[in-house]
């Protein structure tokens, strides 16, 4: 019953209740970034949703405008402390975890959840092997099992099994404990960045800008 009903109830009761103080960061956190780069405040990221349909995800813009695309040997996005690509704002908002909140919007629009799987690019669908592509049985989310217990610490792979783990055994006291210990994460902000092992490979793609998980 709560996968089905309250799960998504809850959802939209606490982005509603949350929205009016994303507001305010809008209202201090969206000039800062257009001055210091004069471009977008927002990243539109294509995203996979539930049962593998694509949507846009929101995202403040924390890199500079044309930034090239440079993904971990996993396919999976990079990131780094001293990532090049970021403004000085966006440097910031990545350590504050700031950059995700524009997500409430993508939950009352009814694309993602508060708790689930953070989404995967479009195309890493063709890169799914065995059970992986469960990972789209449910609403992707804002922050997960693998945000909340090793955020950017382990391979995709691993992430994705994480994923299955998580849906198998959704219910409320899994998600609250997930929302608990991302609270914890990200005010103490651990492991916000991959870890340098991963080893990049870069390519340059013409809606690059932003890219993040």
């Amino acid at each position: 019953m709560y996968r089905y009903f309250f799960k998504r109830l809850f959802d939209v009761m606490l982005a509603l209740i949350a929205l009016p103080f994303w507001f305010i960061i809008l209202v201090v956190i969206g000039p800062i970034i257009y001055f210091q780069d004069k471009g977008s405040i927002f990243y539109n990221a294509p995203r996979l949703g539930k049962d593998g349909k694509v949507f846009k995800m929101y995202k403040f813009r924390s890199m500079k405008m044309n930034s090239p695309d440079i993904r971990n040997e996993d396919g999976s996005t990079f990131n780094s402390e001293d990532d090049p690509r970021l403004t000085k704002i966006g440097k910031f908002i990545r350590k504050a975890s700031l950059d995700e909140t524009p997500q409430l919007l993508n939950i009352i629009k009814g694309d993602m959840s508060i708790i689930g799987p953070r989404p995967d690019l479009p195309e890493h669908r063709e890169l799914y092997e065995g059970n992986e592509e469960r990972k789209l049985e449910v609403r992707p989310g804002v922050s997960g099992y693998n945000q909340a217990y090793y955020r950017n610490t382990i391979p995709w792979k691993e992430r994705i099994q994480h994923d299955i783990y998580y849906i198998d055994h959704l219910s409320l006291w899994l998600d609250i404990k997930i929302f608990c210990k991302t609270a914890v994460s990200v005010l103490k902000r651990e492991d916000i960045y991959v870890a340098p092992s991963c080893g990049v490979e870069a390519g340059v793609t013409k809606d690059s800008v932003g890219v993040g998980m």
